[in-house]
């Protein structure tokens, strides 16, 4: 079956489109190469956590799509569209997936900013007199 497996993946304010082809397992994140895009292996080994669960790690090609966020927003965003296009590709995969928690959407999002404060939450330096 040749295939391609499309996913959204979100993070944060970071949005991944993927796009899964059975292949040797090339990476492109756009337009680069994995390591190149993710210099951290921490962030690396994150985002090919769901083909190792699955054994199948090598055995896609796999193209994203990265919009907004940061490096590790990104990251997490990747992760989870992997994760989802593993579950479109054969259902079995879901309940390995999901006991691992990388099926669900991370929703945490950063509070914004309120007016007389310093931070969302932070406040000024009170001052009795």
């Amino acid at each position: 079956m040749s295939e391609q497996i499309q996913a959204v993946g979100r993070r944060k304010s970071a949005v991944c489109r993927l796009y899964l082809t059975p292949g040797t397992g090339k990476w492109e994140m756009n337009g680069r190469a994995l390591g190149e895009y993710f210099p951290r292996p921490t962030l690396v080994s994150a985002i090919q956590q769901p083909f190792a669960l699955t054994d199948t790690l090598g055995s896609f090609d796999v193209k994203a799509v990265l919009d907004g966020g940061g490096v590790s927003g990104q990251a997490g965003a990747v992760r989870l569209a992997i994760a989802r296009a593993l579950v479109k590709l054969d259902e079995n995969n879901r309940k390995k997936l999901r006991e691992f928690g990388l099926l669900t959407r991370d929703a945490r999002e950063v509070e914004r900013k309120k007016p007389g404060r310093a931070g969302a939450r932070k406040r000024f330096q009170f001052s009795k007199r």
